[in-house]
């Protein structure tokens, strides 16, 4: 019987690897140099160790990185603690408190951001990685963070490369390899937080859910469930190609895929309320500590169009309307080029994750976690459009050097 392939669902033929090495030794200096970015960032915020000493402490009096006697330390001979303390910054200090502390046994009523239990709203498959490596790494815990993040980085991307090779061909994989790494987004790939987990574990399900080995696809959604609030993502990536393989296949073992996708997530919630004595606390933690509702949209909007009305007012709202741009252009990129529909339900998950929150909302990490749309980007670049190759990069590499700064320094929320 001839199989059919719909329009959504493009032909995977074998791939040509030839020159397979090189694009990957291309990739890996340019990751390299993209972290050489991130340093260069953090690098400005540690040469400005005083600035706004006075703002930040009297802005965030009780926040857990207000330290009021850190500013007036004498300035250190070299940078390397001051870079760790923005690469450990936001949400890292809260993913190594659990490291140090484990969770809240006890979570008071109306938590709010400035004590300890507000660390019940942070998913638990990173710091457990953390622990487990701090036993052989020397250095400490956030030594641990960051290197575990460095080699999480690398595995990421050699795995969108995969990825974009087993869709495309060589050249694709590597245009894709190398706007990752270079994305502003890509930030999160040397800070202390779950992004390069969560893409890692999404892009393996991804491969397996190409190979058809349901198993394995549902283990690593359901470690991605585990990891970030937008892992979820996986389970309809999982469903979407489930019911592609039952419909043209008649292969019921893939619904084995969707049943363990979200076991991640519901394990966490079980076990973080049996911890706290009070189920659903995360919710309650997401709610009161984090301010965390629904604008469906609407702040997004806001924020962007105040970034135009008033331009540069805001560094928040810039990052805002720069992050829906991008999103948009990515989506252009897909129209173009197509992608598997479990690649695409699941940035479509993503995407709607990240604009539908009242208060955080699109940032690019966020973006940054659709990679499969970064693949449609590669295989854009790849069609005779060097031209636009260099441009591309030098706004890539501006940005990232630019948003590590400006997240260093506290003037935005990341």
């Amino acid at each position: 019987m001839t199989q059919t392939v719909t329009q959504s669902e493009p032909e995977v033929h074998p791939p040509a690897t030839s020159g397979w090495r090189a694009a990957l030794t291309k990739a890996g200096l340019v990751y390299v140099l993209s972290r050489l970015c991130v340093a260069v960032g953090a690098g400005i915020v540690a040469a400005e160790l005083r600035a706004d000493e006075n703002a930040r402490v009297a802005n965030f009096p009780s926040a857990p990185f207000a330290d009021p006697h850190y500013f007036s330390r004498p300035i250190p001979t070299n940078a390397l603690r001051p870079i760790v303390d923005v690469l450990t910054s936001w949400d890292g200090i809260w993913y190594l408190r659990i490291v140090r502390d484990g969770y809240p046994t006890l979570v008071r009523p109306h938590v709010t951001y400035f004590v300890p239990e507000a660390r019940a709203a942070f998913f638990p498959a990173f710091p457990t990685l953390v622990r487990f490596l701090d036993r052989f790494v020397p250095g400490g815990d956030t030594v641990s963070a960051l290197l575990l993040n460095f080699i999480l980085g690398a595995v990421a991307i050699w795995l969108i490369g995969l990825l974009a090779r087993e869709l495309y061909n060589v050249r694709v994989a590597e245009r894709t390899m190398i706007i990752v790494a270079m994305f502003p987004g890509s930030f999160v790939l040397s800070f202390a937080y779950t992004e390069a987990l969560l893409i890692t574990l999404s892009a393996a399900c991804m491969w397996f859910l190409l190979k058809r080995n349901w198993w394995l696809a549902g283990l690593f959604a359901a470690l991605g469930t585990a990891t970030r609030p937008n892992g979820i993502a996986l389970v309809a990536a999982c469903a979407w190609a489930a019911v592609v393989a039952i419909r043209q296949r008649r292969e019921w073992m893939s619904l084995v895929a969707p049943m363990l996708a979200p076991v991640g997530f519901v394990a966490f919630q079980l076990w973080l309320g049996r911890h706290t004595h009070e189920a659903g606390v995360w919710f309650r933690v997401q709610t009161e500590a984090w301010g965390e509702g629904t604008s469906f949209g609407a702040t997004a909007l806001r924020r962007t169009w105040e970034a135009i009305s008033r331009p540069l007012t805001s560094p928040t709202n810039t990052i805002t309307a720069l992050s829906v741009l991008a999103l948009i252009l990515l989506v252009w990129f897909w129209r173009q080029h197509r992608i598997p529909g479990f690649m695409t339900a699941y940035s479509v998950v993503i995407v709607l994750l990240m604009v539908l929150p009242e208060t955080v909302t699109a940032r690019p990490r966020f973006v940054f976690t659709a990679f499969p749309l970064f693949i449609c980007a590669g295989a854009w670049f790849d069609e005779d459009r060097g031209d636009w190759w260099p441009y591309a990069l030098a706004a890539c590499s501006a940005g990232l050097v630019g948003l590590t700064g400006l997240y260093g320094v506290l003037g935005a929320i990341p």
